[in-house]
């Protein structure tokens, strides 16, 4: 019993290190982005600032127009995360209980596909959208979000674990593909649609190299990008630029706490279907 709650202080003691070095330079980050300018490159570094000020938040949206590239962003980020859900869950239920020909074959050709690096596929992705004419458009920008092998293989995954009694005896009772899609499965993978829903939106959100390649108007840049630039012309001003990383990780942070129960649900229900 003593050996037990020895190792048992020990590990959490581990946890407890292991959490606060992580955290650390997150609330480092924010404390620096309330600090005087300059006072973050002092030496030592001062943990917390002297005199908290939000000049560099206001300087962000005043002189950075920080403003419209965070709207840009958020805008994408819900798009994306609305497209991807969408076409990841239909497509991952249809590999999961839909029986047509040739579709374990595909599935395997698709798992295949996720050893291909995602730069390979930008040229001739970037190409394709010329000839239609989509690049310089939001609509360029959200193409290679509308569906992910990643996300098609969890849905499925979680589908599997679906009784297949319950949908044919919907089935039996009369109802299409579609109303058992959306009244019985759909419920069902609650936990899972969180899942991608924060995947869709930190990928789109943090996609810095993307919109890079796509967007050649200013007005149309995402936050990653605008702070890209904006860091150029202020590569020495470390509050400014750690004001700018503050406003572009509270969206995810706060979205990720919201659906961290449904979030985690799905990672460990999801990787256990057979």
């Amino acid at each position: 019993m003593k050996g037990r709650t020895v190792r048992a202080i020990a590990v959490n003691g581990t946890l407890a290190v292991a959490a606060l070095l992580t955290v650390a330079p997150l609330l480092w980050m924010v404390a620096a982005s309330l600090m005087r300018p300059g006072e973050a490159s002092s030496f030592p570094p001062p943990l917390l600032p002297s005199e908290p000020t939000l000049e560099h938040y206001r300087a962000l949206i005043v002189q950075g127009g920080i403003a419209r590239q965070f709207a840009n962003s958020l805008g994408l980020a819900i798009a994306a995360t609305l497209l991807s859900t969408s076409f990841n869950t239909l497509a991952g239920y249809a590999f999961a209980k839909l029986h047509f020909s040739g579709r374990d074959k595909l599935f395997s050709l698709l798992i295949g596909a996720l050893v291909i690096p995602g730069q390979v596929a930008m040229l001739p992705l970037f190409l394709m959208l010329k000839s239609m004419g989509l690049v310089n458009s939001y609509a360029g920008v959200l193409v290679p979000s509308l569906a992910g092998i990643f996300g098609i293989f969890l849905v499925r995954q979680y589908a599997r674990g679906i009784p297949d009694e319950l949908i044919e005896a919907a089935r039996m009772d009369g109802a299409g593909e579609f109303r058992i899609f959306f009244s019985v499965v759909l419920p069902l993978l609650t936990p899972v649609l969180a899942t991608l829903a924060v995947f869709a939106f930190l990928g789109s959100w943090n996609d810095f190299m993307w919109p890079l390649i796509v967007l050649t108007d200013g007005e149309l840049h995402t936050l990653p990008v605008a702070l890209a630039s904006l860091s150029r012309e202020h590569v020495q001003d470390s509050e400014l630029m750690m004001a700018g990383a503050v406003v572009t990780v509270l969206p995810v942070l706060a979205l990720f706490l919201v659906l961290q129960r449904y979030y985690l649900q799905g990672l460990t229900m999801g990787g256990v279907k057979q």
